[in-house]
């Protein structure tokens, strides 16, 4: 069966996004990177974050929710690197993946 022919259920422990959650990690984002390969700048999900907010959450949530990803995602290579100076590797932000798509 192909993955467009099945009925994907949402994760149940997969906890909503937030408008508070989506604006956190816009405010951490350098404003001249572009996070996908659309290539649109930070900036320009910054403005539309700013003016409206719900429309970022409406695009995330169901991605989130039901583990879609951009077909690209399933060709990358990826590597995981310590960040340096660290006090413990317990958590998922003790590290850095570079991704090649």
């Amino acid at each position: 069966m192909s993955f467009l022919n099945t009925i994907r259920l949402p994760f149940r422990e997969c906890l909503p996004l937030s408008l508070d959650e989506v604006g956190r990690a816009l405010a951490r984002s350098t404003p001249t990177s572009a996070p996908g390969p659309d290539r649109t700048p930070n900036s320009v999900w910054k403005r539309v974050h700013r003016v409206a907010p719900h429309l970022i959450l409406e695009l995330l949530a169901p991605l989130v929710t039901y583990g879609s990803h951009p077909l690209t995602l399933n060709r990358a290579d990826d590597i995981v690197l310590d960040k340096p100076g660290k006090p413990s590797y317990d958590s998922p932000s003790s590290f850095r993946v570079i991704v090649l798509l």
